[in-house]
């Protein structure tokens, strides 16, 4: 009974930290599209998450096409279907790995760096400063990083993508011995429009999922120091494996039928 009873309790926490994670969103979803708007707010989140994002995301998707050439080679040369390598490097990169990889980046740094901060203020008591202000702190603090979350991640996913796909050309062409024009010829045949599209909206949800776990782990943290060491860290798990969900439902939705 002991057991069945920790089951029951984990189930219960479980969802009780849905229902409250969903009216968090809820609400603040509804004041990210209700003006007014704090456009230096939203502009210092974006430069944060975008550009100083940037080099980790563009980093980790030059290697990763690198790798993915090389291994792609490794596997398909025992079949004799070379050819098949840049389609193979374009659309994993597009679909999947630009998208997943860079949230996954994104997480680690803005999420652990949102709930760090909110946190913060939280245990500080700045947060009920805000509200003795006559300032909605979800107005203030968490609209302006959902906004910017889920605006800036498709754009680093676009760059990410680029760079990926150039990794993979650079170790294809410079090392595997590919010709470059039939390289590049063979990369864009194959590739379509809803590739790319399809990664941009995963780009999008994970932005708007890692802006949310940092926001809300930050604001319900509790405890001094060691409750915003835990908000942080709760932030990254909880972002990271909802981005790993969220991933299988959009493939699913765009790739079910084909």
């Amino acid at each position: 009974m002991g057991f069945l009873a920790a089951i029951g309790r984990a189930v219960l926490q479980l969802l009780a930290m849905t229902g409250s994670v969903s009216l968090f969103a809820g609400r603040a979803m509804a004041l990210s599209v209700r003006p007014p708007w704090h456009a230096r707010l939203i502009g210092r989140q974006m430069l944060d998450i975008g550009f100083y994002s940037l080099p980790v995301v563009g980093m980790t998707a030059l290697f990763t096409g690198m790798v993915l050439a090389l291994q792609s080679y490794t596997g398909f040369s025992r079949f004799a279907a070379d050819s098949a390598i840049p389609t193979v490097v374009v659309i994993s990169i597009t679909r999947e790995l630009g998208p997943v990889i860079a949230g996954l980046m994104v997480a680690g740094r803005i999420g652990a760096s949102m709930a760090a901060e909110i946190g913060t203020m939280r245990v500080t008591e700045q947060i009920d400063a805000l509200t003795t202000l006559a300032t909605n702190p979800l107005k203030y603090l968490v609209a302006p990083r959902l906004i910017a979350g889920m605006t800036m991640l498709p754009l680093l996913v676009l760059v990410a993508d680029v760079i990926g796909v150039f990794g993979g050309y650079v170790v294809s062409v410079h090392k595997l011995g590919f010709n470059p024009a039939n390289y590049l010829k063979r990369t864009f045949e194959y590739l379509q429009v809803m590739d790319v599209v399809s990664g941009l909206v995963k780009a999008s949800v994970f932005g708007f999922l890692i802006a949310l776990m940092g926001c809300y782990h930050g604001y319900r943290s509790r405890g001094g120091a060691q409750g915003v060491g835990t908000a942080t860290t709760q932030a990254v798990v909880t972002a990271s494996i909802l981005i790993l969900l969220s991933n299988y439902l959009v493939t699913e939705l765009f790739f079910s039928r084909q």
